[in-house]
């Protein structure tokens, strides 16, 4: 039997996204692939492509245009609503990416907090609400566009800074709950805001990374927020979390969201057995070793592993290395497609 694809990529993607029925996975980018190649090949570098919607869509659209994934993912940073919140930001030059000055938190306490009146318009979230509505314009009917919005835990990161957050949460679970709950909504405006931008699904990044905090801590601060963050935003949702997360991926999958983001430190294939089939997984390309330092053949083997587990959609584990070679990145649907002709043809 000869493989022939049969759906547009945003039909693909929502598709896999939904765990149903597929002509080939998915290319996804949940996060950034945007190159320092790609800033030059069509004149949008950073940091005017985190700043200037123009610019940000332009360099957006190179996934689909020049790298060939059936999706467009326009939030290069995870910055852009902690600028609004009002930290400190460095914003870097091209090859670099822009950061919170975490040496400057803006909160202490949970009364500090305050969602300003102008978080969805102001300059860095207004950005990507007006990119969002220009590639929905432009490539819409044809490619899945994914939008961003950051999880409160990783807000608490960058508004109380790492260490302090940290600290709080082990010191002092109830203060640590009544922070996470204020900063959620910002979470769902942001969220709720780029839908009606546009948007077909949200990457929803929360840091509770595997190296920083256990799977129970997951469990007592985070499954009900994210259980929450399902029913209140309303789109398939991307929950992503860096790191070593078999220890997680049971509670996750339990929370209404539509698919995991994961990294290249967990096998697919464990993956896939923790979370009995109850979410979608995508992932999980190594980016500093493979993609970043390796070759073509060694992107592509992993692509196969995943594949051959069962993974609903292939991307990077992360926001890859500026200085990727395309050729790498190029691999990655070229990989996928072979793949299931190699399969179509043992059918």
């Amino acid at each position: 039997m000869a493989f022939v694809e049969t759906m547009k990529p945003r039909e693909r993607v929502l598709a896999a996204l939904n765990r149903q029925p597929v002509d080939r996975t998915p290319c996804s980018n949940p996060t950034s692939v945007a190159t320092v190649e790609l800033m030059d090949l069509v004149d949008a570098p950073f940091p005017d492509a985190n700043r200037d919607p123009e610019k940000m869509a332009r360099l957006a659209a190179t996934g689909y245009t020049e790298l060939g994934f059936d999706s467009i993912m326009p939030v290069f940073t995870i910055i852009q609503e902690s600028s609004a919140l009002g930290c400190d930001i460095q914003w870097e030059e091209k090859d670099n990416w822009p950061t919170v000055r975490m040496n400057r938190p803006i909160w202490k306490e949970p009364e500090d907090i305050r969602i300003p009146k102008d978080l969805l318009t102001h300059n860095d979230t207004k950005c990507v609400l007006e990119a969002i509505r220009i590639l929905k314009r432009d490539y819409g009917d044809e490619v899945a566009i994914i939008g961003k919005t950051m999880g409160p835990w990783s807000l608490g990161y960058h508004c109380f800074g790492v260490e302090n957050f940290l600290l709080m949460s082990y010191d002092d679970p109830d203060k640590t709950r009544r922070c996470l709950d204020l900063m959620k909504e910002a979470t769902v405006l942001f969220g709720n805001a780029q839908i009606e931008a546009g948007a077909d699904a949200l990457t929803l990044p929360d840091h509770a990374t595997g190296d920083l905090v256990s799977g129970e801590y997951y469990k007592e601060y985070l499954q009900d927020l994210h259980v929450e963050f399902a029913d209140r935003i309303k789109c398939p949702l991307i929950l992503h979390i860096c790191g070593n997360t078999l220890d997680r991926m049971g509670y996750i999958a339990q929370t209404g969201m539509h698919c995991f983001h994961f990294d290249s430190k967990n096998d697919p294939q464990e993956a896939r057995r923790v979370t009995e089939g109850k979410i979608a997984l995508v992932g999980n390309v190594n980016n500093p070793s493979t993609l970043y330092a390796r070759s073509p053949e060694e992107v592509r083997k992993e692509i196969y592993h995943c594949l051959d587990a069962g993974v609903e959609l292939v991307a990077p584990e992360c926001a890859i290395p500026l200085r990727t070679r395309l050729e790498n990145l190029t691999e990655i649907p070229k990989a996928v497609k072979d793949w299931h002709k190699e399969h179509a043809s043992k059918e």
